[in-house]
């Protein structure tokens, strides 16, 4: 089933895969897997295998049985671009979402070389939102990759931010989300750090989201930067009447993969 989130960018999320592996030092306190190592004890059928990725078909459908439009985090779980999901997997959960555009998918990815290569056989309305997620200088050629891709709609996740990211390139991103890293051994984020994105993002027009100052009590430390909450997001009617890229007819996708 779906579950309402308690991530502040996000309403509900939606996991048709679980399981990831570590691919940067963003991933070396993984949320997602310290959770599923709790939901495993807890007897969670979807997560049997641990965090071990794993395709979760019967899932697929659930947003279709939903009442009313909502804000979906697809796989916070997991990636859905990760190199074991298979690309016939990954076609059918775009088919779910090319049929429900009254919901808004929020598509997260550390692997958007992966999105590159089935970029032409996927199809990318609207209601679909493609991000990646960058936490320091060393991953800035994952926002060139996303900058490759047909999402018409682009995001970037600086989060956990373990560094500072300067004069990020904004053209063609149509929102910023900062945080910091949260839970046991959470490394520390500055706040210059997060106010030159802040500046960056109000010069170039760009929505800018600051989740969290995080570490291992995130609650005391809060979201207000410079005695403001920044729940900034972008336009959706904005998308409204562009054109959508037909993906490249095919009976079967390469399951290709890059690195990771």
């Amino acid at each position: 089933m779906a579950s309402r989130s308690a991530i502040e960018w996000t309403e509900i999320t939606w996991n048709p895969v679980t399981g990831c592996t570590k691919i940067s030092h963003g991933c070396k306190h993984c949320y997602a897997e310290r959770m599923s190592r709790r939901l495993r004890a807890m007897g969670a059928q979807k997560y049997r295998e641990g965090f071990k990725v794993t395709v979760h078909p019967r899932t697929l459908e659930e947003p279709s049985r939903w009442n009313r439009p909502h804000l979906v985090f697809v796989n916070s779980m997991s990636d859905l671009f990760h190199k074991s999901v298979p690309a016939e997997f990954i076609r059918a959960v775009f088919d779910v979402m090319n049929r429900l555009p009254q919901h808004t998918f929020q598509v997260l990815t550390k692997r958007p070389g992966r999105v590159v290569q089935l970029d032409k056989r996927l199809s990318w309305t609207p209601n679909i939102w493609l991000g990646t997620s960058i936490e320091s200088a060393r991953w800035m050629d994952r926002l060139e990759r996303l900058g490759e891709t047909g999402a018409l709609v682009k995001f970037l996740s600086l989060e956990p931010l373990l560094g500072p990211l300067t004069n990020i390139p904004l053209d063609g991103i149509d929102w910023v989300i900062v945080g910091g890293e949260s839970g046991p051994s959470a490394r520390p984020m500055e706040a210059d750090w997060v106010r030159e994105i802040r500046d960056n993002c109000l010069q170039h027009k760009v929505p800018f989201f600051f989740k969290q100052w995080g570490g291992v009590f995130k609650k005391r430390t809060g979201r207000t930067l410079d005695n403001q909450v920044w729940n900034q997001m972008p336009d959706m009617e904005r998308w409204v009447g562009r054109s959508i890229p037909e993906p490249c007819p095919t009976t079967a996708l390469d399951p290709g993969s890059s690195p990771g």
